[in-house]
């Protein structure tokens, strides 16, 4: 039985804790948060659980590994804080602000030999589980474009998201990122080209001191043309617009929400006009990942190479950003 720290017991790291726990194999033995009220939230899941005051009185407890659900600010430096102490991380996207930040975390497993994990949970639904081996089988042909779609009717209620300094910038890289996490893993990681991108922030170009709620972007993944969209507060008539498409020679295939639902995703293979359901609606997907990593950590606490892959996708947002702003 591991023994984990859950530091950030806000709603997604309670959901992201009930899932581990449910496994079997972790416990919760320290729970961290400035808010009272979430830290007893956490404890009505883990009622055993000791509360501490920082990560420092955590790690000093030898756990297993510590699960981080903080500002995206704290992620990079407080992973690095829990390897270095030799404790393995499971931590909420994005793992750094940016690439610089996502490669020294990875520098900091791989050097403390310690298992890496990032809650990239859209790889794990049955959705993709039903494309991905389709793009990778070659039974779409060959792919050739790719479209992803993200758009938020709301926008986060969290003031820090709001600053660039905090965040890392905005729609990108709160939505963005997983959708094109999921499009290069799909495509076995190639190499990224020809990056342009066009950045909004209440409709007007991006400024420097101000985050993104509107983006489009295009570039080229070995061979393979990818456009992304994705926004807050968008106007959009729903919740929510997700989608995953990847397009082949040989046909094609979807990853879609149903009625605007952030979580009900379905898959659907694409024949010319014909259409062929893969997985339906009512996936429970989202810990998942969590719970991935707590299997990985219950067979080993070592470093995975493929966690060099964690920054495949800061490296795009990156040169997005870069862009983006160029272009503004």
């Amino acid at each position: 039985m591991k023994r984990l720290g859950f530091l950030g017991t806000g709603w997604i790291g309670r959901h992201r804790m009930a899932a581990m726990l449910d496994t079997g194999l972790a416990t919760a033995a320290a729970i961290c948060d400035p808010s009272s009220e979430c830290m007893d939230e956490a404890a009505k899941l883990a009622p055993e659980a000791v509360r501490v005051g920082s990560l420092h009185e955590m790690l000093a407890m030898g756990l297993d590994g510590v699960v981080i659900a903080t500002p995206s600010a704290l992620h990079a430096a407080q992973s690095i804080q829990a390897l270095e102490a030799g404790t393995a991380v499971f931590c909420q996207k994005p793992l750094g602000r940016d690439l610089a930040e996502t490669n020294s975390v990875i520098d900091a497993a791989r050097k403390a030999d310690r298992l890496l994990g990032v809650d990239l949970s859209y790889r794990h639904t049955d959705a993709m589980r039903a494309i991905a081996p389709l793009v990778e089988r070659g039974e779409l042909g060959q792919v050739f474009a790719v479209d992803l779609t993200f758009h938020n009717a709301y926008g986060p209620d969290k003031p820090w998201f709001y600053d660039p300094a905090q965040s890392g910038g905005g729609c990108v890289v709160d939505l963005g990122v997983h959708l094109v996490d999921l499009a290069l893993w799909a495509l076995g990681f190639p190499e990224v080209t020809d990056v342009s991108a066009t950045l909004l922030s209440g409709a007007a170009p991006l400024k420097a001191d101000a985050v993104e709620d509107y983006a489009v972007a295009a570039f080229t993944a070995g061979g393979v043309s990818v456009r992304l969209a994705c926004s807050w507060r968008l106007n959009a008539g729903r919740d929510a617009v997700i989608e995953a498409a990847f397009y082949g020679t040989g046909g094609g295939a979807a990853l879609r929400n149903v009625d605007g639902s952030f979580y009900d995703l379905t898959a659907e293979r694409f024949d010319g006009t014909g259409r062929t359901p893969l997985s339906s609606a009512g996936d429970a997907w989202g810990g998942r990942a969590a719970v991935t990593w707590v299997e990985a950590l219950a067979f080993s606490k070592t470093f995975d190479p493929a966690a060099e892959n964690f920054a495949a996708s800061a490296r795009v947002l990156d040169a997005i950003y870069a862009a983006g702003r160029a272009r503004g």
